[in-house]
C-alpha cells in the first residue's frame, strides 16, 4: 500500500513516558467541488479569474470518455476514436487558521497528461507523465482563516496521437490534501522488506530516509499490527543519521499468499522529546519467493504457476476515471478465472489497484514504460525522456515498494532500443535505478525479439528475468537458448474473440495477415471475430496453443495472458467502426468470453463444464460443439434427449467436440467420473424476445456517492430464456438515491456514447452502471426497449 498518511482523532502512545492521545497529521480526499472547463484559457491560472459558467464535479474525471467516437478524432483507433484536447481544472477552498504553523501538502495520483499546477496565481510545475504519481507543497503560498485558496491545473492532452491505448484524460485519479507538522517524515520515506522468513518467525526490516532531520533530537518510533490491530512488535530508534535501520520480529508471522493475502501494517512515529509530532502507517505483507532456472517459481517455498494476465488502466464504459468499486469488480472476475496476478501494462498503475491486490491475493508485474528514447507514436512518452525518466522511475519504486503483492519491476514493453546498441546502456541505467531504491526484487523488461544473440536489452546482462512477449515456439528450447537464465512470459496469446459470436468450422486456426489491416479470409464483414478460440494476431497464438506449452514444464514460471479485459483502443484490426480491442477474456462489459471457462477448468480446482455455442441455428446447419471441463472423464452430449457421443480429453486436449446438425430444443452435456454425475449444464433455443430481465452484481451498496452496482440487461422469451442475439434499443430510467453513471454491451464495434440513458444490446446482453449519491435510500433501475415488458431491479444504498 502507498506510503498513504493517516488522520488519527484519539492517537493511543505505547509507552507510559509519551504525552496524552493528539491528532498529529491529516490526510483527506481533495476530490469534491471542482469546476471544469473543456478549452483553453490562459487567464484561468489567475485567483481572480471568472469561473462561474464551468461545470461542477467531482475528482477523479475523465472528460474523454464523455465524448462521441469519431474516426476523425486526432486520438486515432489507437486510442479508442475518442476526443483528447485542452482542459481546466480550478477548485476554491479554505484552511483553518489553526493550520498556520503547518504543512499543507496535495497529492496527484495522477493526471493525463502534461499537467501544470497554481495555487493562488503562483506556479507550482509541470510533470509529463500521465501515469506518475506526485506532490506539491502549498504552504509557502496559501490564505489561512476565512480566506479563499484557488488551484488551477492545466490538462493538455492535445498533443495526439501519443499513446498506442486509451489513455483518458483530465485528472482521472485520486488528489489528497495532507496537513502535518512542520517537522515530518518525507514523503515515500520508509522501505519495508521481511530479509528472513519462515513459519515460526519473521525478521521485518524498516529503512527510514530522514534527510533534514538529523540533529533535532527527534526519535522514530515503529510498531507492526497484525490484522486485529495487536502490536506484535516495537522499536524506538534516536535520530542520529540520515538513514534509520529498524528491525522487528514477528513470531508465527501470518504468510501472504495469493489464497491467504494475510497483512500487517507498519506505523512510525516521529517523536519530539514526549510527543508524537508526525505519523503515518502502511500496509505490508510477510512473504518470500524465489524464481529458479529448473523449477520456475516459488511463493514462501510453494512451487506454483504465474497464471496472469495484461490490463491497461481503462474501467471500461467509466473510462479512466479511478473508482475502487470498478478495479475490484475485474480482479473478482479473474480471481474466479483462476488468475493470480496481474501485470499493469505499460504504465504506473493506481494506487488502488495495487491495495487490492495486496488485499484480494494477486501477484503484480509493475512496468515502467511503452518507450524509451525512440517514439512509437508521434507525440509520446519520448519527448519527456531525456528530462523525466530517472524522475518518473524513481517515484515509480518509491511509490510502490511497499506492496507485498509486487513480485517483479519491468523497465519496459517491446523497447525499440533492443535492436540497436543504445538497448544495452540504457537497459543498465534502468536496472541501477531500480536496485539503488529496491534489491530484493527481480527486474525484467518485456522482449519482443526472442534471438539472445540478436537482442541488446538482454545482452546488457541486466536483467534478472528475461521476459518474453510472444515467440512460444521458442519456450520448449529456452533452457537451450538461454542456459541459466529464469524465464516469464511477459505477454502472451493475443487471441482474438467477440464475446457470443461463432463462426463455423472451429477446428482451423486462423491469423491476422501481418498489415493489421487485411480482413481473415472468410471475415466478417462487421468485424466480429469467432468466440471459438481459433483466431489470433499473427505475432501471438490461440489461448489453448500457447497454455499447452507453460503447462508442461516447470522451468517456465508462468505467463501473463494480453488480455485479462478487451480495452478501449487498439483495434485488431484496425478499421472503423473498430474502436476496442478483441484480445479480452472477458469483454469491455465485464461478460466472460467462453474462453474463460477453458482457463477456469485449467487454473481452478472447481469443477466447470461450459457448453458452446448457443442454441439458436437455422435448421439442418452443422454445428460445432464444444465442452470445456475438468474434474470428469469424460463428457456425453444429448439433443432432446438423444445421446450424440461420449467425448473425453485425450493427449493435450483441453476441449472435446462434436459436430452435429443442428435442431431446435435443448442441448445437454453430462460431465462424468467413475461412472458418477459431476456437473449437468444445457442451452435451449429461444423464441422470440418477450422481456427484458435486470440482474444487479450487487443489490446493497455504500451510500459514498461512489460505490457502484453493475446491472447485467438481458432479453427473455416467455419461456424465461435468454435470446443469444437481441440486439434491441434499451432506455433507462434511474430514480431514488443513485445515477446511471455510464452504459455499455461489451461490443468492440458499437460506436454509441458510454454517457447515455440509452445503449443496444449486443449478442443478447447489455450493461448499465448505477452510482449511488452522498444519501441512503432507494435505487430503483427501469429498463425498456419497444415491443417488450420493461424490467427493473431495486438497489439498495446504505449509509
Amino acid at each position: 500500500m502507498r506510503l498513504r498518511y493517516l488522520y488519527t482523532l484519539c492517537l493511543v502512545l505505547f509507552t507510559a513516558g509519551f504525552a496524552s492521545a493528539q491528532n498529529v497529521r491529516k490526510t483527506e480526499s481533495f476530490n469534491a467541488d471542482w469546476k471544469f472547463f473543456l478549452g483553453d484559457d490562459t487567464a484561468a491560472s489567475q485567483v481572480k479569474f471568472d469561473d462561474n459558467r464551468w461545470r461542477k464535479l467531482d475528482l477523479p474525471h475523465d472528460w474523454s470518455i464523455e465524448g462521441e467516437f469519431d474516426s476523425k478524432n486526432p486520438t486515432t483507433q489507437a486510442e479508442g476514436g475518442l476526443p483528447a484536447g485542452i482542459g481546466w481544472y480550478r477548485k476554491s477552498f479554505m484552511i483553518p487558521a489553526s493550520s498556520k504553523t503547518k504543512t499543507i501538502l496535495i497529492d496527484f495520483d495522477g493526471v493525463f497528461h502534461n499537467s501544470e499546477v497554481w495555487i493562488n496565481g503562483h506556479y507550482l510545475g509541470k510533470r509529463p507523465n500521465g501515469y506518475i504519481s506526485f506532490r506539491y507543497d502549498l504552504t509557502p503560498y496559501l490564505k489561512f482563516g476565512a480566506q479563499q485558496n484557488v488551484i488551477a491545473v492545466r490538462v493538455d492532452n492535445s498533443d495526439q496521437p501519443n499513446s498506442r491505448w486509451y489513455t483518458g484524460s483530465g485528472i482521472y485519479r485520486n488528489v489528497w490534501l495532507t496537513t502535518a507538522n512542520k517537522i515530518h517524515l518525507p514523503q515515500w520515506s520508509s522501505f519495508i522488506t521481511t530479509p528472513q522468513v519462515d513459519h515460526q518467525k519473521a525478521a521485518i526490516n524498516i529503512r527510514t530516509v530522514l534527510a533534514g532531520l538529523v540533529g533535532s533530537k527527534l526519535t522514530l518510533r515503529a510498531s507492526v499490527l497484525d490484522d486485529q490491530g495487536k502490536v506484535v512488535g516495537t522499536v524506538t530508534s534516536s535520530v542520529i543519521d540520515t538513514v534509520i535501520q529498524q528491525n522487528i520480529r514477528v513470531m508465527n508471522p501470518k504468510l501472504w499468499s495469493i489464497n491467504h493475502p494475510n497483512l500487517y501494517k507498519v506505523k512510525l512515529q516521529l517523536i519530539a522529546g514526549n510527543k508524537v509530532i508526525d505519523d503515518y502507517t502502511t500496509t505490508t505483507g510477510i512473504r518470500y519467493f524465489n524464481f529458479d532456472a529448473d523449477k520456475g517459481f516459488r511463493l514462501n517455498g510453494e512451487p506454483m504457476k504465474i497464471l496472469g494476465v495484461c490490463l491497461h488502466h481503462d474501467q471500461g464504459a467509466l473510462g479512466t476515471a479511478v473508482n475502487t468499486r470498478a478495479i475490484e469488480r475485474q480482479l473478482q472476475i479473474l480471481k474466479n478465472m483462476g488468475c493470480n496476478a496481474i501485470r499493469t501494462s505499460h504504465n504506473p498503475p493506481a494506487p488502488e489497484l495495487l491495495d487490492l491486490c495486496d488485499k484480494m491475493g494477486f501477484l503484480v508485474m509493475d512496468e515502467a514504460f511503452d518507450m524509451w528514447k525512440k517514439k512509437k507514436s508521434k507525440h509520446d512518452y519520448h519527448e519527456d525522456w531525456d528530462e523525466w525518466h530517472v524522475k518518473d522511475l524513481q517515484d515509480q519504486v518509491l511509490r510502490d515498494r511497499n506492496h507485498p503483492s509486487i513480485f517483479a519491476w519491468s523497465i519496459g514493453n517491446e523497447i525499440r532500443e533492443q535492436f540497436d546498441s543504445t538497448g544495452v546502456s540504457i537497459g543498465r541505467e534502468l536496472v541501477k535505478i531500480v536496485k539503488q531504491l529496491d534489491n530484493t526484487r527481480p527486474v525484467t523488461s518485456a522482449l519482443s525479439d526472442a534471438d539472445p544473440k540478436k537482442n541488446f536489452i538482454y545482452q546488457s546482462g541486466a536483467l534478472d528475468l528475461v521476459g518474453l512477449n510472444y515467440h512460444q515456439e521458442v519456450y520448449a528450447d529456452f533452457q537451450k537458448n538461454y542456459p541459466g537464465q529464469k524465464f516469464i512470459g511477459t505477454e502472451n496469446m493475443s487471441a482474438l474473440a467477440t464475446r457470443g459470436h461463432y463462426d463455423m468450422p472451429s477446428d482451423s486456426i486462423r491469423r491476422w495477415p501481418k498489415d493489421g489491416k487485411t480482413p481473415l479470409k472468410d471475415g466478417n464483414a462487421d468485424f466480429t471475430v469467432s468466440s471459438y478460440d481459433n483466431v489470433s494476431a499473427y505475432w501471438g497464438s490461440t489461448h489453448e496453443e500457447t497454455w499447452k506449452i507453460i503447462k508442461t514444464h516447470d522451468f517456465l514460471s508462468g505467463l501473463f495472458v494480453w488480455t485479462g479485459f478487451d480495452y478501449i483502443g487498439e483495434p485488431t484490426p484496425y478499421l472503423w467502426p473498430a474502436r476496442s480491442s478483441y484480445f479480452g477474456i472477458v469483454d469491455l462489459a465485464g461478460f466472460p468470453k467462453d474462453v474463460y471457462y477453458m482457463y477456469q477448468s485449467e487454473w481452478t480446482n472447481k469443477s466447470v463444464l461450459h457448453l458452446l455455442p448457443h442454441w439458436n441455428w437455422k435448421p439442418g446447419q452443422l454445428i460445432d460443439v464444444w465442452a470445456y471441463y475438468n474434474n470428469a472423464d469424460e463428457v456425453e452430449a444429448f439433443l432432446n434427449g438423444k445421446s450424440i457421443g461420449v467425448r473425453k480429453k485425450t493427449g493435450d486436449d483441453l476441449h472435446v467436440m462434436w459436430r452435429v446438425k443442428y435442431e431446435p430444443g435443448v442441448l445437454k452435456a453430462v460431465s462424468r467420473r467413475n461412472g458418477k454425475v459431476v456437473m449437468t449444464t444445457q442451452v435451449v433455443t429461444a423464441g422470440e424476445p418477450y422481456k427484458i430481465q435486470l440482474k444487479a452484481d450487487r443489490s446493497k451498496i455504500k451510500a459514498d456517492g461512489k460505490d457502484l452496482s453493475y446491472i447485467t440487461v438481458s432479453v427473455l422469451d416467455k419461456n424465461n430464456v435468454p435470446v443469444p442475439d437481441a440486439n434491441q434499443l434499451v432506455k433507462f430510467k434511474v430514480t431514488g438515491q443513485g445515477v446511471l453513471k455510464a452504459v455499455d454491451n461489451g461490443s468492440q464495434t458499437d460506436l454509441d456514447p458510454f454517457v447515455s440513458d440509452q445503449h443496444h444490446l449486443f449478442n443478447g446482453l447489455g450493461l448499465a452502471i448505477i452510482q449511488s449519491k452522498a444519501v441512503g435510500g432507494k435505487i430503483t433501475v427501469t429498463a425498456a426497449a419497444d415491443g417488450l415488458q420493461a424490467g427493473s431491479v431495486v438497489i439498495e444504498s446504505l449509509r
